[in-house]
């Protein structure tokens, strides 16, 4: 399958069950999502996660009150079949993982859309430097830190960041670029010794996939939209769906329309 196809061809692919992998590097040009799926007694509490803690969970879209649609980011979406891979908590446990939700939809469900680093790292690789998982075709190596977010109601937890490595003057460039995304996680939060954010060994991924490490590169950390999936463990609501890491919603908006001059 061509990496240049459109958002709407693939989200139909991926209903059909012609597609069920990683979504890194399809439909260039577009936001991809991360997705979190709450019954209506949480959905207030977790939107206010995502506004104290921007970083983590930059919000980009949320749907009305069981609707499977979201109008705002996509043309003839539904949620319950269109990512490639969702994994289902019960009571903050993870109980399978699925390539559709249709037989566990109800009307009581509220959906939301985080933004995703895939979108700045099509504005890394635009601008000539070396995006490792990418080079690698591998999915993005993440990482659990000690670095708490702020709580709201039921939520807490500490930040997951996801890592790509660069030599120092390309670190100072990602920065530059990725400052201008503040809807897909923005600069980054940390760059060097992991072992700084309470990482001991940044050859063991917590999700993902480990990346080559050469010679002279700094390990730059970015917030990532995995640190969600933290909180609900804690949380422990009833239900929650949520994508599995890398299995993306691809949007119909640009990326373009994210960024801010």
């Amino acid at each position: 399958m061509p990496f240049d196809i459109s958002p709407l061809e693939l989200r139909h692919r991926i209903r059909a069950g012609e597609y069920s992998g990683n979504t890194s590097g399809y439909c260039p040009g577009f936001v991809q999502g991360n997705v979190v799926i709450l019954p209506r007694d949480w959905a207030s509490e977790f939107l206010q996660f995502c506004q104290f803690n921007t970083k983590s969970c930059p919000l980009v879209g949320m749907a009305d009150v069981g609707d499977p649609r979201l109008p705002s980011l996509a043309h003839d979406l539904d949620i319950r079949t269109d990512l490639p891979s969702y994994r289902i908590f019960r009571d903050g446990e993870m109980v399978g993982e699925v390539p559709d939700i249709a037989d566990l939809w109800r009307d009581d469900l509220v959906t939301f859309v985080l933004g995703c680093s895939f979108s700045f790292e099509e504005a890394l690789l635009a601008d000539g430097l070396d995006v490792r998982n990418v080079t690698e075709a591998v999915n993005v190596p993440m990482y659990r830190t000690h670095i708490e977010c702020q709580p709201a109601g039921r939520f807490s937890g500490k930040m997951v960041v996801s890592m790509r490595p660069f030599l120092a003057a390309d670190a100072i460039r990602a920065v530059q670029i990725c400052t201008r995304f503040p809807s897909v996680h923005g600069a980054p939060i940390h760059l060097g010794d992991p072992s700084l954010i309470g990482i001991s060994d940044i050859n063991k991924t917590d999700y993902g996939d480990p990346v080559t490490i050469k010679p002279n590169e700094l390990p730059v950390f970015w917030a990532c939209g995995v640190t969600p999936q933290v909180a609900l463990e804690q949380a422990r609501p009833p239900l929650c769906i949520t994508h599995s890491p890398g299995c993306m919603l691809v949007t119909d908006v640009k990326n373009s329309q994210l960024a801010i001059l």
